[in-house]
C-alpha cells in the first residue's frame, strides 16, 4: 500500500473556467512535492496527539519513507523521551495503514517563528520623504519613448 494512496485526484474542471490557486498549484507534476508535504502534515497531526503532552510540543514528523518514520526534536532530552514512545508510534502508524517498521529521530533546532512587530514604525522625516520621492520619480532621460532625437 502506497503511503499516499489516500489521495484521489480531483476531476478536471471545464477548460473555460480558471483554476482556483491551490488547484493550479497542485496540478501535476509540479504539485507532487506540495501534495506530499500536505500529506505528511496530516499524518503528523494524527500521530503527534498520541505523544505525551510535553513531548508533543517538541517533536514533529519530518518524513515517512521505506517504512521509516522520521521525527525531528529540538533537544537531545526530547530525543530520549521520543525513543521511549517508539512502540506506540509504530503501532499507531500501522493502524493508519502505513507499513512502518522503524522510527528515526533527529535533533534539529526549532523552526524560527514569524517575526512580530514589537515597536511602531518611526515616521520618516520630511527630508527622507523628499529623498524617496526624488529617487522613485521617473527621470526624463529614462523615458523609453524619448530616443534623444529632437529633429
Amino acid at each position: 500500500m502506497s503511503p499516499m494512496s489516500d489521495f484521489k485526484p480531483k476531476p478536471p474542471r471545464p477548460p473555460s473556467s480558471p483554476l482556483p490557486a491551490l488547484d493550479a498549484l497542485l496540478a501535476e507534476p509540479a504539485g507532487d512535492p506540495i501534495r506530499r508535504a500536505m500529506w505528511l502534515d496530516g499524518l503528523d497531526r494524527r500521530l503527534r496527539p498520541l505523544l505525551p503532552d510535553p513531548l508533543a510540543a517538541h517533536a514533529r514528523l519530518a518524513n515517512f519513507e521505506n517504512g521509516r518514520l522520521v521525527f525531528l526534536v529540538d533537544a537531545p532530552v526530547w530525543r530520549a523521551k521520543l525513543r521511549l514512545a517508539t512502540p506506540e508510534l509504530l503501532g499507531a502508524a500501522r493502524s493508519l495503514g502505513l507499513a512502518a517498521t522503524e522510527v528515526v529521530i533527529k535533533t534539529a533546532p526549532p523552526m524560527p517563528r514569524p517575526m512580530q512587530a514589537t515597536a511602531p514604525a518611526i515616521p520618516l522625516s520630511a527630508a527622507a520623504q523628499l529623498a524617496f520621492k526624488t529617487a522613485l520619480a521617473p527621470s526624463e532621460s529614462s523615458d523609453p519613448s524619448d530616443s534623444g532625437d529632437t529633429a
